[in-house]
């Protein structure tokens, strides 16, 4: 690694979304050579954090990534752990915690997030919709809820009797809402950054619910 100068040499140099740039970099190359212990990237997460910057540095320290209220932050690594504590959840928790840095980071790709969203929530759902099924999607899935809704239940009580109502519909939604998915005659159309980052949020909720036992198959 270059001497200790190298850092603020290069910083000093730079300025608005140059700067971010370097400092998304430099994060970057730190954890490659497994040097994101040094004690300049706590001091410059305190920085952004006590001057009240957009960004912060991201939980991998691999990067920056925009700021969000903490109770949020909180609640989509709440999900990526018990996924990761769940072993029929799959990588649910690594395409989520994919998803969140994809579509927080310094440069959000919207359509990679929506499609990591939507595969965090195939995996942390195929063990109790579909678990015979070795090709299940979220489409699939839905399908099958459709056709045995009767097999469900949830944690959340409906006034129409209908337990498993609410996550299928957040589950249609997510699916039904990637507009990148298939091509036609009037052209693909990219999801924006807005509609990415709700369904990121929509499928750390279903993560969660679907690890955390909120919705069972009774049969």
């Amino acid at each position: 690694m270059p001497d200790n100068r190298y850092p603020s040499a290069v910083l000093s140099q730079q300025k608005d979304m140059d700067l971010l740039d370097t400092v998304d970099e430099i994060l970057a190359f730190l954890i490659e050579m497994k040097l994101h212990s040094r004690p300049e990237v706590s001091a410059l997460a305190e920085l952004l954090e006590d001057s009240g910057s957009a960004y912060c540095v991201s939980d991998a320290q691999d990067g920056l990534e925009v700021r969000v209220s903490p109770e949020v932050r909180e609640s989509v690594r709440r999900a990526v752990s018990e996924a990761e504590a769940k072993p029929t959840a799959g990588s649910a928790a690594e395409h989520l915690a994919t998803a969140w840095q994809t579509v927080y980071g310094l440069h959000p790709d919207p359509v990679r997030a929506y499609s990591e969203a939507i595969k965090a929530v195939e995996c942390a759902a195929h063990a109790i919709v579909q678990p015979t099924n070795t090709k299940a999607t979220l489409g699939s899935m839905l399908g099958e809820i459709r056709n045995a809704r009767h097999r469900f239940t949830a944690a959340i009580s409906t006034p129409s009797g209908d337990p498993i109502a609410p996550a299928e519909a957040m589950m249609r939604a997510l699916w039904e809402g990637q507009t990148s998915r298939h091509g036609a005659q009037s052209g693909t159309v990219p999801e924006t950054l807005e509609a990415a980052r709700a369904g990121v949020h929509l499928a750390a909720t279903l993560v969660q619910w679907f690890t955390s036992g909120a919705v069972v198959r009774t049969r």
